[in-house]
């Protein structure tokens, strides 16, 4: 028998949050048994906005964390924490220090900050949007205009990888690798995208694939499963990237985030071999 810790922790952001989500969600996964109830609060820019936020987390009181350039709104939190008797800690301090000591330098809010945070949260916008414009081999004509083209043969995660890469603001189609259906030309004369493929064994792939057939109620044994068959297209899609010296990512043992961050490894290495 074990017990469930229950937090309440308040995260406040004057940009998107995204950050501080991140690293709210890597500290409380080094605990075991503990449920945090999170109370997110983006685009805090205001003393009216605070005051209406601290009403909630005097209604629930847990730890504070925070990431406000605005010193007097930052004061203002401050001040209302202690007197709430509240841990509050500014999540990124001990790394702007750091950074602080070894430039010799102080840290300045800049005017144009917020001009360029609300750029940032466009373009992933936009990202996400021409994802989900172009999944599955949809609008191959506008693949140029592609950061990342994800190809790989049926059920290797090339959805969700593609909508994990668009949430970090980078615009991603995919394709689906079909023996009996061979992709648009396009895609082997595509200058601007990153062309990466996807794999997986074969073994983790037939239950991947009978799993979905159960999930849709659909008889569980048929050619989509058969193992002889999935090694022959497995097979077709990596002669497919030798040939076009596409790298190539192995999904058997990766998350959807440790894919994500190999691709994006290889395309800022691309982006930094182009520049030299």
């Amino acid at each position: 028998m074990f017990f469930m810790s229950r937090i309440h922790l308040h995260l406040l952001s004057d940009s998107t949050g995204e950050t501080l989500e991140n690293i709210a969600k890597a500290a409380i996964g080094a605990f075991e048994n503990v449920e945090a109830v999170r109370h997110f609060w983006p685009m805090v820019r205001s003393d009216v906005h605070l005051d209406r936020i601290m009403e909630e987390i005097a209604a629930n009181p847990g730890l504070v964390l925070f990431t406000l350039s605005n010193h007097q709104l930052r004061r203002r939190l401050e001040t209302r924490c202690r007197a709430l008797g509240l841990p509050h800690v500014a999540a990124l301090d001990s790394v702007t220090d750091a950074l602080s000591n070894i430039l010799g330098q102080e840290t300045r809010n800049r005017p144009g900050r917020k001009h360029i945070l609300d750029e940032a949260y466009f373009a992933r916008i936009e990202a996400i949007q021409f994802t989900i414009a172009h999944d599955d081999g949809v609008g191959h004509e506008n693949w140029e205009e592609a950061d990342i083209v994800l190809a790989g043969v049926s059920r290797a995660s090339k959805t969700p990888t593609s909508i994990y890469l668009a949430n970090r603001g980078y615009k991603t189609a995919n394709i689906p690798l079909v023996i009996q259906s061979p992709p648009p030309r396009s895609l082997f004369s595509l200058k601007h995208p990153m062309v990466v493929g996807l794999t997986v064994s074969p073994e983790r792939l037939v239950q991947i694939r009978r799993n979905r057939l159960l999930s849709l109620n659909q008889a569980p044994e048929t050619s989509y499963v058969d193992i002889d068959r999935v090694q022959e297209e497995l097979s077709f899609a990596r002669r497919m990237f030798a040939d076009n010296g596409w790298p190539v990512i192995d999904m058997t043992r990766r998350s959807i985030e440790e894919a994500a961050a190999a691709i994006i490894n290889l395309f800022n290495d691309r982006v930094l071999a182009e520049g030299a």
